[in-house]
């Protein structure tokens, strides 16, 4: 696989955040989220801004436009979806006890864990009232079904997050659960931006369970995508270290498809590297070997596309539109070259 050009997000995904909506949303979250001295806002816009690339708003919105809803209506509610995202984030920092986010320290390192737990729950309880606040124009019951829809996400996050502490450091478990894991873990919410979005757009029951399948498949690939990142870049590329799926004990694809294809001797010396983080003499030079000799990143690849074209085979039901067209660029750029 090349890796020319490879960086966490492509060149599309920027342009995506440099849109109107992206523009819109910016704006949005800046307005609503602005500095205080109240610790709590001030702790959550900490959290918040700088904010990333959007993504998950950024098809909340386009979820609803291509159902014929207005991106302006729906506006709260897909600000929403990024008040989940980062409280997750923030709570993440707290289990892996992680010091630095996007480049500066963690909101648990700069306020203490406490705060952090506390914002981490601000966030998720705001993201509900979000949805809320843009039901004024959705059809009758659909603004109960977008908050049952981001609750049952929400759920499933939790129960992804467990099933993964459960898998570190074994690779046999590893490859019965990995999949249920990342369904849950990253596609659970993938599934609720995009399902929320149509809901709050109007869109009928089939059209809303189309595009919440759509996500739920797009962010299957989105967390291989991000297994394969140690593997098809360098750190300064992705802004994370080639080691960092070792060190941490955590089996990832690559990882568990090359423990599935290794001898009875590779699978003994692979748990053993795990066990060590990949702290030993030649652990990590060891472990890229087997994934070259039975071409573990490829295979890995090549279900993360599979998932990608799954994603893209339910836009079919939609009318074209630029938010369509929006929706299933995201998608091909999982299937790119350079993805």
């Amino acid at each position: 696989m090349t890796v020319t050009g490879f960086t966490r997000y492509p060149p599309f995904i920027d342009d995506l955040a440099r849109s109107e909506s992206g523009r819109l949303l910016h704006a949005e979250l800046g307005r609503r989220w602005p500095e205080s001295t109240d610790p709590l806002v001030g702790i959550a816009r900490y959290a918040l801004l700088p904010a990333g690339k959007l993504l998950r708003p950024m098809m909340t919105l386009h979820a609803a436009e291509a159902v014929g809803g207005s991106p302006a209506d729906v506006l709260p509610a897909a600000l929403g979806m990024e008040y989940l995202h980062v409280a997750t984030l923030v709570h993440d920092d707290i289990i892996d006890a992680d010091t630095l986010r996007r480049g500066r320290p963690a909101v648990p390192v700069a306020f203490g864990i406490p705060n952090a737990i506390v914002v981490g729950d601000h966030l998720i309880f705001t993201a509900f009232q979000s949805i809320v606040e843009s039901g004024a124009t959705a059809p009758a019951g659909h603004v109960a079904a977008a908050v049952a829809a981001l609750a049952e996400a929400g759920r499933d996050l939790c129960r992804g997050q467990m099933l993964e502490t459960q898998l570190v450091g074994d690779l046999d478990e590893g490859a019965r659960s990995y999949a249920e894991m990342i369904r849950l873990k990253t596609g659970a919410l993938f599934r609720a931006v995009c399902h929320v979005g149509a809901l709050l757009g109007g869109a009928e029951p089939q059209v809303a369970a189309a595009l919440a399948r759509y996500g739920e498949h797009l962010g299957v690939a989105f967390q291989i995508r991000d297994d394969l990142l140690s593997y098809v870049a360098t750190p300064e590329q992705t802004g994370k270290p080639a080691t960092s799926d070792l060190n941490n004990g955590r089996p990832t694809l690559p990882l568990l498809l090359a423990y599935d294809a290794a001898t009875d001797a590779g699978r003994v010396e692979l748990m053993a590297v795990l066990h060590r983080r990949g702290a030993g003499p030649g652990d990590v030079e060891w472990v890229a070997g087997l994934l070259a000799e039975v071409d573990a990143v490829s295979s890995a690849r090549g279900q993360m596309i599979e998932h990608a074209e799954r994603a893209l085979a339910e836009l079919a039901g939609l009318a074209p539109s630029p938010s369509a067209t929006v929706l299933a660029g995201i998608a091909h750029w999982m299937t790119s070259e350079t993805a």
